[in-house]
């Protein structure tokens, strides 16, 4: 009797985390399509790497919705963000700049965020650039299926935030897509323990 309680104990603490996880999985999909988008004084771009003097395809597709968002009015600024990664002599940031002017974005309308290396620093390092600068409400953007993390990550950080992800991403096969959630689901449900106990 005691073995078949233990694995009845077992087998249902395995069906209680494998539908947790579910949960989080359908969660972090479903809020993936949610666009929040309205007038706020900034536009926070979350970053993605940049290598040899330019922006990665990923982080190049986030900039390209900041910079519609700026074009069509909805934000005054953009702060893309971004330290200096492996290999490189200048931030993801400045590289991430020096392509928001080229595709016509006034210099004094982007703001750099140069010191994070993961998406907590990025938003946590953009509010300070905001209070420095007054703004008080942001636009964050990144992939769809990052949008979930990130805005619990804008909401700890003290950032009046609204959704938007981009309308293009390179994460769009299932081979791609899939390794993307299973990221997101470990650094999401971690973080959310880590609320937890910290």
């Amino acid at each position: 009797m005691k073995k078949i309680r233990r694995k009845i104990i077992v087998i249902a603490i395995i069906c209680l985390i494998i539908t947790y996880i579910v949960i989080n999985v359908v969660s972090i999909c479903s809020y993936s399509a949610k666009d929040e988008k309205c007038k706020t004084d900034v536009a926070i771009v979350l970053g993605a790497a940049a290598y040899e003097d330019e922006v990665s395809p990923v982080y190049q597709e986030r900039i390209n919705h900041g910079i519609t968002l700026y074009k069509e009015g909805y934000v005054d600024k953009i702060i893309v963000t971004g330290g200096v990664g492996e290999g490189n002599e200048k931030s993801d940031a400045y590289y991430a700049k020096e392509y928001a002017v080229q595709m016509g974005v006034p210099a004094e309308d982007i703001l750099t965020e140069d010191t994070s290396t993961i998406t907590q620093e990025n938003l946590e390092n953009a509010k300070v650039i905001m209070k420095q600068n007054g703004y008080e409400t942001a636009i964050i953007v990144s992939d769809p299926l990052h949008m979930k993390r990130a805005m619990l990550l804008a909401k700890d950080a003290g950032i009046e935030g609204y959704s938007s992800p981009t309308p293009t991403t390179r994460y769009k096969s299932l081979k791609t897509k899939i390794p993307f959630v299973a990221r997101e689901v470990f650094f999401y449900v971690g973080y959310k323990w880590y609320r937890i106990f910290d």
